[in-house]
């Protein structure tokens, strides 16, 4: 059977965890800037304890991750405590949302440690894993990631990365704390300045954590429109689907590349996991990066 661990596998401080895992936001039934409808419950559930069944045991997920009725970290809550010590859960702190949903661009320094605390107690943990400052704009982030740092420790926070951060917020960040991964969008076709984060985490041995790998355009609506015919070919060659294709083409860009795939349909999420399986040829990658004839 085909599991996460076909992925292979990558360290973040000192966790491994495989290179493929699964990325809560859309348990709740709705994406993380809409709180749209509610998701079926029980199927959530399921859904996570069917992808630690299957290997996975790095999940990424946020307090702002909710719905009218739903809560993402609760949800994991609920699935899967009392966890694992094999299960790495990542979060992320910057945005929130105050209790009607309303949204917050991001947080004050001051209010870190309240959101780092939130993200506990929805958990149900003593700790947190990994903790992600979502950056929020090219600003300086040194006086956020110092609150984060000093979380860390005091024992609150075991790891430390950044989300939808450049180059220079990376190394002002590692100039405070060691960073494990950067989180940023990144998929098939992604531009310069995108590759140029990816191959710096690479240098310095840090994660490298794309979200919307599948999506792409799409955002947190989805994949739509149509697949390029270089990446309709190789799905057809390998007899997978186009979504397995950009997982694949993503963790083909290097070891310490990760994928977060989300999805709160249990027959999508057996497909992503596979796609951990699968290997592309040189050809097939230099076909997929070729640009696309119809733009």
């Amino acid at each position: 059977m085909i599991t996460a661990a076909n992925s292979g596998t990558w360290t973040l401080g000192d966790l491994t965890v495989n290179r493929i895992g699964f990325g809560a936001m859309r348990l709740t039934g709705s994406a993380a800037f809409d709180l749209g409808a509610p998701s079926n419950r029980d199927r959530s559930i399921a859904v996570l304890r069917q992808a630690v069944e299957l290997g996975v045991n790095h999940i990424d997920t946020a307090a702002f991750y909710f719905s009218s009725l739903r809560s993402a970290n609760e949800l994991i809550n609920r699935a899967l405590a009392p966890y694992d010590d094999e299960l790495v859960i990542t979060t992320k702190v910057g945005p929130g949302r105050d209790p009607s949903g309303d949204w917050l661009d991001w947080a004050r320094p001051d209010q870190l440690r309240g959101q780092v605390e939130e993200n506990l107690r929805q958990l149900g943990r003593d700790h947190l894993d990994v903790v992600n400052l979502r950056m929020y704009g090219r600003d300086s982030l040194a006086e956020h990631f110092g609150v984060l740092a000093g979380l860390r420790e005091a024992g609150m926070i075991r790891h430390l990365g950044l989300s939808n951060a450049d180059a220079a917020q990376l190394a002002e960040a590692r100039s405070i704390a060691p960073v494990v991964c950067v989180q940023n969008r990144f998929g098939l076709g992604a531009t310069d300045a995108q590759q140029a984060v990816l191959r710096t985490c690479g240098e310095q041995g840090v994660a490298f954590v794309p979200f919307f790998a599948i999506a792409g355009e799409g955002k947190e609506s989805g994949a739509g429109g149509t697949d390029s015919p270089a990446v309709l070919a190789v799905a057809e060659a390998h007899g997978a689907s186009p979504a397995q294709i950009r997982l694949a083409w993503t963790l083909a860009q290097g070891p310490h590349v990760l994928a977060i795939p989300g999805t709160g349909n249990p027959d999508h999420l057996v497909e992503n996991i596979a796609a951990g399986a699968l290997r592309l040829s040189a050809a097939e990658l230099a076909a997929l990066d070729a640009p696309d004839p119809r733009r």
